[in-house]
């Protein structure tokens, strides 16, 4: 029995998260989750696996999805609570995910444009304690409306503040060195909340340009490698797929290596019923609240093995790029990818559980274990 209740309107996999106590543990959850995964980057760091600057891009990335799950805890903080008008309650994807549905971050995106707004015609913070105060003390009672008023001005104040996970996360790139005066290297980063999964997804493309100006600073170029790139991050796209794409559409950009990071699925016994072993794991560990989860992830990189001249026009030619495709990762080379990797990280407890039982398919599992401290080590 999970602590979601189902909501009216959502499909049978999508839940409403109705207690006001379930919610708060669902959102306490999900903090600590990511601050989790800022120390596996820094493992990863230290093993050689990612370098400084990925580090930084992929931290970064989950301090923003931090600041998203904060946003909407202050706004889903008085479900169950009678605030005098209906406002819904986070509903979250059970099944494949334990991630909220990405209809939640694309609401938050249209409230975020009208922020401002909503907050001029608000009382102030101040204001809104001192009505709380006079409410207790005059009324002797709970001051659940201003409670509310106050919870929305806290959420509205936390997206005027940015720095979100949005829906859609554009293309940045940064300049990484000249490789000669006619070709510089650049990586590119973007990331998405993918509607099909309801899940974040993280693209990291390192690409070398052969073009006039820098690829940033080109106001034709850059534009449409942004709209491009945006328009491709769909995973049900191999990247593969993605990569070739790109080499063809662009002549003076030459993507050299492309990886994708599906954060998710978060699996708990208390929020989600996905099918597996995990759920039978979290089940079998009775895990105490706070250590009632695991997250998995997976890795997917596409290398170029080699360049090829091909004919363009009548007298000149361009580069195009080869990848590398795994032929001994499962389905070979319809993975469309060089190599694939899943992690997980989970507790201590639901860790034991898993190696006692050792499913099948957890063997090539990278696994980083939270010790009761908060330490992450890797196993």
């Amino acid at each position: 029995m999970t602590e979601a209740t189902t909501s009216q309107g959502t499909t049978q996999d999508h839940v409403g998260l109705t207690n006001t106590f379930a919610s708060r543990r669902y959102f306490r959850k999900f903090e600590g989750i990511m601050q989790h995964m800022l120390h596996v980057a820094g493992v990863m760091k230290a093993e050689g696996t990612l370098n400084d600057r990925e580090v930084d891009i992929l931290t970064r990335y989950a301090v923003n999805l931090t600041h998203t799950f904060r946003a909407l805890s202050l706004k889903y903080l008085l479900v169950g609570r009678e605030t005098g008008r209906f406002f819904g309650s986070l509903t979250i994807d059970e099944r494949d995910s334990g991630f909220p549905i990405s209809e939640e971050i694309m609401t938050m995106a249209n409230d975020a444009q009208q922020a401002a707004n909503h907050l001029s015609g608000m009382p102030s913070e101040e204001e809104l304690k001192d009505q709380m105060v006079q409410t207790i003390l005059s009324e002797r009672k709970v001051p659940t409306k201003l409670q509310f008023a106050l919870s929305q001005r806290l959420y509205y104040e936390e997206l005027v503040r940015g720095q979100m996970f949005w829906a859609r996360n554009d293309p940045q790139a940064i300049w990484t060195g000249n490789i000669s005066e006619e070709r510089r290297s650049f990586l590119v980063h973007w990331a998405t909340y993918d509607s099909q999964v309801n899940l974040p997804v993280i693209y990291l493309m390192e690409l070398e340009d052969t073009g006039r100006r820098g690829l940033p600073k080109d106001e034709r170029r850059w534009p449409e490698v942004q709209a491009h790139l945006s328009a491709q991050a769909l995973g049900g796209l191999k990247l593969v797929t993605i990569a070739r794409g790109f080499d063809q559409d662009f002549d003076d950009l030459h993507p050299k290596r492309l990886r994708r990071f599906h954060v998710g699925p978060m699996y708990s016994h208390a929020y989600t019923r996905q099918a597996g072993p995990l759920r039978e794991v979290l089940a079998e560990a009775r895990a105490p609240e706070g250590q009632d989860w695991a997250l998995v992830w997976t890795e997917e990189e596409l290398i170029s093995d080699r360049v090829i001249e091909e004919k363009s026009g009548w007298f000149s030619t361009v580069e195009r790029e080869v990848f590398a495709l795994d032929p001994f990762g499962g389905k070979g080379a319809d993975l469309g990818a060089t190599r694939t990797e899943r992690s997980i990280i989970l507790p201590q407890r639901p860790y034991q559980v898993l190696e006692e039982k050792n499913p099948p398919g957890f063997g090539s599992v990278r696994k980083f274990v939270v010790s009761p401290n908060g330490r992450v080590l890797q196993y």
